[in-house]
Parts: C-alpha cells; structure tokens; sequence
C-alpha cells in the first residue's frame, strides 16, 4: 500500500460514502444536523487570524487536550479547532470547550470531502492526538506546507504490528510530522521504528488534565437521593460489563440489601438498553436520561446521558474502570483517581499500560481477574472506609504527578511554524 494507492481507492470509494454516512445516522453515530461536517462542508466560517487545528479520534484524546487548548487560547489572535469523529465527543466539547475554541467533526477521509475541509479552514497549523491517522487527511494537509505535530502520541503494539506490514503507507505518514511527542519511552521506540525522525518523550497529557467537572445542584440532589446507601460505580462501561454488573449487584445483596450499584455507559445511546438488560436480571432500574429519581428501591442507576461523569465519580468513593473485564483496554483511571476515587480494573487495561504502572508502584489500583474476584473485592471494600479512603488518597497522590507535562507540549507546540504570534492567518 502506498499514498497513491490509498488515495485511488478512496476515489474509487467515493459511491459508499453517502450510504456509510447514513447507515451510521441510522444507528445514532452521526449527528443528522451536522452530517456536511463530515463531507467537509462546515456550516461556520473561518475565524479570523490564526488557527490551530486539533484532531482527536473521541472522547478520551479531546479530554486529554483540554488543558493544553485552555492555555492555547490565551494566545491574543490564535483561535483552536478541535475536530473528533463521534457524535459522544461533540456533545461533550460543547459544554467544555473554552472562549476561543470551538468543534468540529472531522471529514471522512475522501479526497474531496479533505479537499473541502482544508480549503474552507486553512489552519496555520494542525495537530493530531494519540493514534488516529487519516493518510488522505495527514498527506493533503502536509503538502500544503500545514505544520504538523503529533501529540501524546501512543502505538500500541497490535497498531505497530499492522503499520509494520505497510511501510510504503505509515513512513509518508511519519515524515508528514515536524515532531511526534509519545506517552512513553515504548511508543516512542515504535514510532522511530515506523520511520518518525524526531520522536519526544513530553510526558503524557492525561496525567495534566483538569479534573472532569460536575453541576453542584444535580450532585446535591443525588446526593440526598442515595443517602448513607453503601454503592459502587462502573464507569464507561462496554456491553457485556453491565450485565457483570447486575451479577455482581445480586451476588452482594444479601449481605447489603441497600447496595446501589451506578452504571455509566461509555454510549450513552446504550442507555435504554443497559436498563432493558438489568431488568430483565430481576433488579429495579433508574435511568438518568428518563429523569427517574434514586429511590430506596432501586438497584441500578443507569446514567445514560453525556458529560456527567465527573458527577458520579464525587457521588461514588469506589471506581471500577470500564473496558478493563472486557478484552477492550480500559478507560482512563486518573479520571476518578483526580477526584480521589478508589480505583478497580480487570485484566484489561492495556489502553493505559504506562498508567497503570505508575498506579501500581504508587499502590493506588487494586486489580481483579474476573467476575467473582469482583465480587468478593467489592464485599470487602463496602465494609472497610479506612481502606478505601487509603486507595483514593494514593490515586489522587499519582494523577499529581504529572504535573508539569502541559507546559513542556505548549512549548513545543509553540515553536511550530505557522504560530508565530507575529505571523498572519
């Protein structure tokens, strides 16, 4: 595979991208207001000045980004857009991005939709987040003279794999890049191994994210809702995790017949579903999204809507991540290690490999294998608050001390050409 082979068979594409936009709007995947975004036909115009534009697959990169784009934005003349590809990350930016930023869904990765994209917002210079690279979208950008950078850059070793098999397409990819500043010291290594020249260790961004903010009223009410309940919080959940979750309610009720068990969807579109399933296990079921209140009935709370998270970590002082009792590879822990949660993960967690080891060494996860050690560690927990306070405290303890990592990428960042505060749009 080559740029030009990519590029002819995306051409040759070109018939099934109105029908895959739509099939994806069928099943909520796309927002049908905003569905010329994505052929790269944006629906505001360009600001004026400089702009910085930020790519970011979803929620997890336009998360990791948000300190970095508040420090942006102080920039007298610079404005940033963030692009992401997820109708979850549009709805969730919209209430998080800060004056002088603003989203967009990125284009398909068709060479006019591209062309469209880069003709209307002809950013100064551009940075991608993490792992998703689009060849039409780096190349076309790159060969427009668009500064590049990629930023908490992460390979994970299934990727380097698959990019290993395509050297003809991933080493026009790397090149495209001025620098590539990775999470860690191993995907560093993969990225010079693809071919990145000037490959940084910066840090990784997510340890220097602000923490996930909650409305104080909606907190109060649950809050007094829930009472002196003990309970226990499965965060971005995947399907397949909240039915484990409605196994493990019931395998602990016996022994805490007020056990409310918090279940947060990682799409909050599964909402519906995720309450059909519960009910079916027997358990009374609340859902957020249909305005049910926390009675002293109910089993499973279900908080089906978006950017509510950091709520129910301040509700919960026990976190099991999502993603991790699943072959999925986690969620982010320092989310609910930032607001002082004992964390829990399952085997899964490769996602945040280097997370999870600074966890370790600072003795702030506890690890379980499957369902049943769930359970019991669960049993022990709800009856030990020394222990739990202990957890959160570590956690809280690691996520500070990433501190610093947001001004070494804005420094690097800001040497990119194309931001030169003296420089014109």
């Amino acid at each position: 595979m080559t740029p030009g082979l990519y590029r002819l068979l995306t051409w040759l594409a070109t018939p099934l991208v109105g029908l895959l936009l739509e099939r994806r709007r069928r099943r909520g995947k796309e927002d049908a207001a905003r569905l010329d975004e994505r052929l790269g036909l944006p629906r505001r115009p360009r600001p004026e000045g400089r702009l910085l534009w930020i790519h970011g697959a979803s929620v997890g990169e336009a998360q990791s980004v948000l300190g970095l784009i508040r420090r942006l934005v102080e920039t007298p003349g610079l404005s940033v857009m963030l692009t992401t590809g997820t109708v979850t990350s549009a709805g969730l930016m919209a209430g998080r991005l800060p004056a002088g930023a603003f989203h967009q869904f990125v284009p398909v990765d068709h060479p006019a939709a591209v062309r469209r994209f880069l003709d209307h917002w002809r950013p100064d210079a551009a940075l991608w987040v993490e792992s998703e690279l689009w060849p039409n979208l780096v190349l076309d950008t790159a060969r427009r003279g668009i500064a590049m950078a990629l930023v908490n850059g992460r390979m994970s070793e299934a990727s380097f794999t698959g990019w290993r098999k395509r050297p003809g397409l991933i080493r026009p990819l790397m090149a495209a890049f001025r620098f590539i500043a990775a999470q860690s010291a191993a995907d560093g290594e993969r990225f010079r191994a693809l071919g990145a020249a000037d490959v940084r260790l910066l840090g990784n961004l997510k340890f220097d994210a602000p923490a996930l903010g909650a409305d104080a009223a909606a907190l109060a009410t649950l809050a007094a809702q829930a009472g002196e309940r003990p309970r226990w919080l499965f965060a971005s959940t995947h399907k397949g995790e909240e039915a484990l979750a409605g196994r493990v309610h019931a395998a602990l009720k016996p022994r805490w017949p007020d056990l409310l068990t918090l279940i947060v969807p990682r799409h909050p579109e599964r909402g519906e579903d995720v309450a059909a399933e519960a009910a079916a296990q027997g358990l009374v079921v609340a859902r957020r999204r249909a305005g049910d209140p926390v009675t002293a009935a109910t089993d499973i709370y279900v908080a089906d809507t978006m950017g509510e998270l950091g709520l129910f970590y301040r509700l919960s002082p026990l976190a099991v991540m999502g993603g991790s009792l699943v072959p999925h590879g986690g969620q982010n822990p320092l989310e609910p290690a930032r607001l002082g949660c004992a964390l829990i993960t399952g085997p899964h967690m490769s996602n945040f490999a280097e997370v999870m080891d600074n966890l370790r060494e600072g003795a702030a996860v506890t690890e379980v294998a499957d369902e049943a050690s769930l359970a019991a560690l669960l049993g022990a927990l709800l009856s030990d608050h020394a222990r739990v306070a202990a957890l959160g405290a570590a956690a809280t303890a690691v996520a500070a001390a990433g501190d610093g990592v947001v001004d070494r990428v804005l420094a690097a960042v800001r040497d990119l050409p194309g931001l030169d505060p003296r420089a014109g749009a």
